[in-house]
């Protein structure tokens, strides 16, 4: 691949919706670096896998700026590291609380920083955060989850805003339930803990969307790839559900 070949720096990408975001990215002609502190599931052309951890700022700030200085250029980020807990607000304590804020808000905050100096002195780049629909509407027993993903619609807006006499542009792209093995471990806590059929709980979630059926990583890949393109030149500081039309009930 030539060195001209554009580069996208995606965050968490070893498993689920960040695996399917270097497989998209890599099929279309870039230069894909995954940040993730666990190997990927699998080789994928065009995907290079650098061990990270988000939550340190030291680690994030080196990974970026050596891919930025490496390839000369950073066309894309793609914020997509994070956890899912279900609790709700006084079962939340302090650290479970900075758990999730360390990965899901600050690890994007780290990305995000480290990666406008090269942005900003090309005078462009596109900035995709992972949000959920939960940066939409309220749902039981996730305080913490639901508090860091609107934290991130949040930062998609004030960035977009901020840089884009630059022509950096961010958008928020606003999950519902996919699966993935973020969707499967959820799962299996509540079936350890309730005693319910796993078989039965899925087909339930399912059944709740009004499309009859869960996402897949891929379809929400295609939505992040498109964000991050040319022809979305005019999206900016905007959040993007796809949840089988679960937030327009």
């Amino acid at each position: 691949m030539s060195d001209l070949a554009r580069i996208c720096v995606v965050t968490g990408g070893s498993v689920g919706i960040g695996f399917a975001v270097c497989k998209k990215f890599a099929a279309e002609g870039y230069q894909v670096v995954n940040l993730d502190i666990q190997a990927p599931q699998e080789a994928c052309d065009g995907v290079t896998h650098l061990q990270c951890d988000v939550t340190s700022k030291a680690q994030v700030d080196s990974a970026i700026k050596s891919v930025s200085e490496q390839h000369g250029r950073l066309d894309a980020l793609v914020s997509n590291a994070g956890i899912h807990v279900s609790a709700t607000i006084e079962e939340t304590d302090e650290t479970l609380l900075d758990k999730v804020f360390a990965i899901n808000v600050k690890g994007a905050y780290f990305a995000i920083s480290a990666a406008l100096p090269a942005m900003k002195a090309q005078k462009q780049g596109a900035i995709v955060l992972m949000s959920s629909d939960q940066a939409l509407i309220g749902k039981r027993n996730s305080f913490a989850y639901n508090l860091s993903k609107s934290a991130l619609a949040s930062m998609a807006k004030t960035t977009a805003l901020d840089y884009a006499s630059y022509h950096i542009r961010a958008n928020a792209v606003c999950p519902g339930t996919i699966e993935t093995p973020l969707f499967h471990n959820a799962i299996d806590n509540y079936v350890a803990s309730s005693g319910a059929n796993k078989d039965d709980i899925v087909k339930d979630e399912a059944a709740q969307q009004p499309l009859g059926r869960l996402g897949t990583p891929e379809e929400v890949a295609e939505l992040v790839y498109f964000l991050a393109s040319d022809k979305a030149g005019f999206i900016t500081g905007s959040l993007h559900s796809i949840d089988g039309g679960y937030t327009a009930q």
